[in-house]
């Protein structure tokens, strides 16, 4: 049953406030599991479990799904099966290392596009890391995550530190309902188990990368010495140390620029 026909017949109306569109295209959903290469002794974590036709799809493939949802009216649409356990749950709330440690695992869901960027840090900061992430996002935030030095976010650089972003579908709005006003994406991200770039530790690269991006229309000198609480100049000394002319804007850099001045940070 479609998610609309489905929350009519239980009196249910979606909220808007929690970003709830729900997915209910047969084929996207096909490809977004087949983007997951999921193995049978994997455990899949889905985010916003909501109607349950992802849940189904993961579910079809043999996986053992744990489906986190903060909407109790939607508790009684999911299924009932072994294979499943249902969280009643804010996802930002849980432990993540607690709920899936020792088992391998992977996160395959349909965010709420508002909080996007709180999910994927909660995700990926996690001590226990996954072996990847398939998510459908607004287009324009999965552009940007996976764009290159000269167009780079803080966000984008936040997750190419961790793990190798890539686009792996496109879907229309015709394929939720209710419908979004925007396009959205499938993005696979795969997870590094440990950080490729040589940092200090995370929160050095971190504090850096804050700091750089704090005033991206400000050349890197002004806003890296505004985010550290330095003077211009001593921010232009780190930055000559890394090898970066201070004259650059935050969005020009690569990952590699970003954990060298890190390094420098430590070193001074």
């Amino acid at each position: 049953m479609n998610p609309k026909a489905l929350l009519e017949q239980h009196g249910i109306h979606p909220r808007r406030a929690l970003g709830q569109n729900f997915l209910h295209d047969p084929g996207a959903l096909r490809k977004i599991v087949a983007a997951a290469d999921i193995a049978p002794h994997e455990t899949v974590l889905e985010i916003g479990a909501g109607t349950g036709t992802l849940t189904g799809a993961l579910l079809a493939s043999g996986a053992k799904v744990i489906a986190v949802e903060t909407d109790a009216r939607l508790l009684q649409l999911l299924p009932d099966t072994p294979q499943l356990r249902l969280l009643h749950a804010d996802f930002l709330d849980l432990d993540l290392a607690e709920l899936l440690t020792p088992r391998p695992w992977l996160c395959v869901a349909n965010l709420p596009y508002y909080i996007t960027g709180a999910i994927l840090r909660h995700l990926l900061q996690c001590r226990h890391k996954p072996r990847c992430l398939v998510l459908t996002l607004q287009q324009e935030v999965a552009e940007r995550l996976v764009a290159g030095p000269g167009d780079l976010g803080l966000l984008a650089v936040s997750v190419q530190f961790y793990g190798h972003p890539r686009i792996v579908g496109r879907l229309r709005p015709a394929a939720f309902w209710p419908r979004p006003e925007v396009d959205s994406a499938v993005i696979r991200i795969d997870v590094h188990p440990q950080p490729l770039q040589n940092v200090p530790d995370e929160a050095t690269f971190f504090r850096v990368l804050r700091a750089g991006f704090s005033q991206r229309r400000k050349q890197l000198r002004n806003a890296l010495g505004s985010g550290l609480g330095i003077r211009a100049s001593a921010a232009a000394d780190l930055l000559d140390a890394a090898g970066i002319d201070p004259r650059r804007r935050a969005q020009t850099l690569a990952l590699e620029e970003w954990a060298a001045l890190a390094r420098a940070l430590r070193d001074a």
